[in-house]
């Protein structure tokens, strides 16, 4: 059983998909638990060095600040967003701005009603309680936080069937923040509870920047604004990732190079790690290369893709199409993956005869041995 409070993920979200948990991907938006020790070191500890997010800093300011204005505890956080945004960040963050401690926690540790009133009963007045993927916290659970969150109260149910007993605990007032990668699968009646919701959105380029020239600092790397520019823009929106590409140029550097991080450093770095311009690795490359060579641009099926480049159809769909898609360089169709021009330009690839659109084949009626249908449906 998890001990409360614990700190470790399971092993799917710690390391990457399932099954691959002791692998890490160079551009993986997930973390493993060696990699959450270096990043709590480079966290921002307030407000005013959280670089980012400028709506939701700015938003969370009002709260926590009205919050102790007020002198009571604010209304529940729920961040949603991809990995890698800095929704931990924001959750200590807040503990921070409070004077309060965080207890952090995940939704698949919260496996029984039990643990969770455990950790509710152990809550000091203004606690912060962060759970990580809530949209995963068992239902038996989350039932019995719906009380909490409103009255600060559990039931303790006390015996079985029909000698069972209903004890009402009370709780000292906390603050909850949920963090999640899918706010789809939250429950109505969950969702409704939080006061405030942020949407954690990708960084553009000049804010990795800031992130990563901040990083530097920590780290006593030297590195210089255009080395700065070169990883940030390989870095597909994700502190995390900037981070992580950090760690490995400077490594380089410090090997290969005289320890500063110039532009020829980082392009040298990350070619050996296999991440292109355009944050792409091996395996993005892989999907592209086998959906535009082995099978025209497509559409083919995620299992029988996930066939041709030897991997997992759920490593496909979770690690490589979501970046795909946003970049246009992949379009998810009823029949299928297509492969879009900017995919067949980026591999080098010869467009086909009439080109190609996102979504669609434009082919040349005209042409011998053509055909005017669509690929697939708009």
């Amino acid at each position: 059983m998890s001990a409360p409070f614990d700190r470790s993920l399971t092993g799917e979200l710690a390391g990457g998909p399932a099954g691959d948990a002791g692998q890490e991907w160079a551009v993986s938006p997930q973390a493993g638990d060696e990699e959450r020790v270096v990043e709590s070191a480079l966290r921002p500890h307030s407000l005013h060095d959280f670089i980012g997010q400028p709506k939701v800093a700015r938003q969370l300011a009002l709260v926590l600040e009205g919050a102790k204005r007020r002198g009571r505890a604010p209304d529940h956080v729920l961040l949603s967003g991809p990995p890698g945004l800095g929704k931990t960040s924001l959750a200590l963050i807040i503990g921070s701005e409070l004077g309060t401690s965080v207890k952090i926690t995940s939704g698949p540790a919260i496996e029984r009603s039990g643990d969770l009133a455990a950790m509710l009963s152990n809550l000091a007045s203004g606690d912060v309680l962060f759970i990580d993927e809530i949209h995963r916290i068992a239902r038996p659970a989350e039932e019995l936080l719906y009380m909490a969150m409103e009255d600060f109260r559990v039931d303790v149910v006390v015996g079985k069937g029909p000698g069972a007993t209903a004890i009402p605990l009370e709780i000292n007032p906390f603050t909850l923040v949920g963090a999640t990668t899918r706010a789809g699968l939250l429950t109505g009646p969950l969702r409704d509870r939080f006061g405030f919701v942020g949407q954690m959105e990708f960084y553009e380029p000049a804010e990795l920047q800031l992130v990563l020239a901040r990083s530097a600092e920590l780290l006593g790397v030297e590195l210089t604004p255009e080395g700065s520019a070169e990883i940030a823009g390989r870095s597909r929106g994700t502190p995390r990732i900037a981070n992580r590409l950090l760690r490995r140029v400077r490594d380089y550097a410090e090997v290969e190079a005289d320890g500063r991080v110039t532009r020829a450093v980082a392009e040298a770095a990350l070619a050996l790690y296999d991440v292109d311009h355009l944050g792409l690795d091996r395996l993005d490359r892989a999907v592209l290369e086998a959906l535009v060579a082995k099978f025209g641009g497509g559409p083919v099926g995620v299992a029988t893709l996930a066939v041709a480049v030897g991997e997992e159809p759920h490593t496909v769909e979770e690690v490589c199409e979501p970046f795909l898609v946003r970049a246009g360089l992949l379009a998810r169709t009823p029949r299928g993956r297509v492969a879009t021009e900017a995919a067949w330009q980026h591999l080098g690839y010869p467009l086909p005869r009439g080109g190609v659109a996102l979504g669609r084949v434009t082919v040349d009626p005209h042409a011998p041995g053509s055909s005017s249908e669509p690929l697939f449906d708009a």
